[in-house]
């Protein structure tokens, strides 16, 4: 017997139940992004490994799925190297592509390649998938999708607000009740300046980003673990724990970071973006977190992150404001900020809470059943008009017992079925079921398209 077949780990098929999901959630995000005027572009599953190396770290180096070179690939590799087995030696003999690691790098090397065609600012989108050699787990795949967003080319702030915009109005539509988290990579600077510890801005940060899971007790331990004093951590205990509005948390920062620069231009930049926001009318809240952090390494300005708050999920969209993206490839000084959904997360959220419309999940509306030749010519004519007036509707292709064809529309969940017997063409109608009432009706062509598109 042959063995059954199986596909990667960390990688998944979908279903055609599952593709309705997925794609009400691609297509409505594409359309939030078309009305903010931002355009779709597509990059190959393939780069060059010279345009993805060295761009995420060492670990991300490691991560990256490496495709090996057709022909003849030990040609020009000595015994002696083979024998060698360093892996990542040889990897780079055998192999000069990868499969891509995120969308943000081949956008770069897009700007960079394509610079002298984009009108800049460049607002463009994306929704591609992206493989990751990680360890599969639960939530963690190595084949996901992201979909992604970015305005490169201008410094102006309104372009943070209108990403927050998207974010709040992608969410109404899903239905989906979220928390905006909003901070500053500035401000952060700014807090490890004044406490005096400006070099270990990184552990600071990505200490109190633990906050809501470890506690604060665990979060001081970790501080003091990397060497910060025991004075820095009092300084920051109050600043960790701010709370109350953002007006709030604003005006507190003003006063704690009035000896820093750069930490004053991070609280005048978030007070920009709240301050505007709060006249558009967001049907979220938004709120400024201190302990937001992100990759710290990649964002210089506003940083965001959302939140489920009826779900118990981890962040379900996050960006920021980014300088020099196209630095690496040699075209320096390109600032952008960007946003990027979790198409994954999003689909669990809208499973657990059941929010997905029943006209997104369901396929065929109306299946005519098939008596057989003369009976199926019939049917023929009257789904051709069913079908141009957007109705999506289909045949049974076989002239198969009654009890199979509606056992095919009950697992299909098709709400309505066409019955044409020989006493139905003698009338020129059809017999309309709704499968849910279970209620039969005599109808004409156009009365049952009118049925069905009421």
């Amino acid at each position: 017997m042959a063995a059954k077949p199986g596909i990667p780990k960390g990688t998944r098929d979908f279903s055609p139940v599952e593709m309705a999901k997925r794609n009400y959630i691609f297509n409505t995000i594409r359309d939030v992004y078309h009305l903010y005027g931002f355009q779709q572009i597509e990059t190959p599953s393939m780069e060059m490994l010279s345009t993805l190396m060295g761009k995420y770290g060492e670990e991300g180096d490691k991560l990256l799925f490496k495709i090996q070179n057709s022909g003849d690939y030990f040609s020009g590799i000595t015994d002696e190297e083979l024998l060698s087995r360093n892996a990542a030696k040889l990897a780079s003999k055998f192999c000069e592509k990868g499969l891509r690691y995120d969308l943000t790098v081949p956008f770069a090397r897009y700007v960079v390649m394509h610079r002298d065609e984009i009108t800049f600012p460049f607002k463009r989108y994306q929704i591609q998938p992206v493989w990751r050699a990680d360890r599969p787990q639960k939530g963690r795949y190595r084949e996901f999708y992201q979909c992604d967003a970015d305005v490169v080319g201008s410094d102006s702030l309104l372009n943070e607000v209108e990403l927050m915009q998207i974010v709040d109005t992608v969410f109404t539509r899903f239905g989906i009740r979220v928390c905006i988290k909003i901070n500053n990579r500035k401000i952060l600077t700014g807090i490890a300046e004044i406490i005096g510890e400006a070099d270990k801005i990184v552990d600071i940060t990505v200490a109190i980003d633990k906050l809501d899971k470890i506690g604060l007790d665990n979060v001081n331990k970790e501080l003091a673990e990397k060497g910060i004093s025991e004075e820095a951590i009092a300084k920051l205990q109050p600043i960790i724990l701010l709370s109350g509005t953002n007006a709030e948390k604003l005006a507190t920062l003003k006063t704690v970071l009035s000896d820093s620069e750069t930490g004053l231009k991070g609280v005048e930049e978030s007070e920009f973006i709240l301050n505007t926001l709060q006249t558009m009318g967001l049907k979220n809240e938004i709120e400024l977190d201190l302990t937001l952090a992100r990759g710290l390494n990649y964002y210089t300005g506003a940083i965001f992150e959302v939140k489920a708050l009826d779900v118990q999920i981890g962040s379900i969209t996050g960006g920021g404001r980014y300088d020099n993206l196209t630095g690496v490839f040699g075209m320096a000084g390109v600032s952008g900020v960007g946003i990027s959904f979790g198409a994954d997360r999003i689909f669990d959220v809208l499973n657990q809470l059941e929010l997905y419309p029943k006209e997104a999940v369901n396929g065929t509306q109306l299946l005519f059943i098939n008596f057989g030749e003369k009976e199926a010519a019939f049917s023929m004519s009257i789904l051709s008009k069913a079908r141009a007036a957007g109705i999506r509707a289909e045949i049974f292709p076989d002239a198969a017992k009654m009890k199979k064809q509606m056992s095919y529309a009950n697992v299909k969940n098709i709400p309505f079925v066409a019955i044409v017997g020989e006493n139905e063409m003698n009338e020129g109608k059809a017999m309309l079921k709704n499968m849910e009432s279970g209620e039969q009706q005599l109808v004409t062509a156009e009365e049952l398209i009118g049925a069905l598109t009421k």
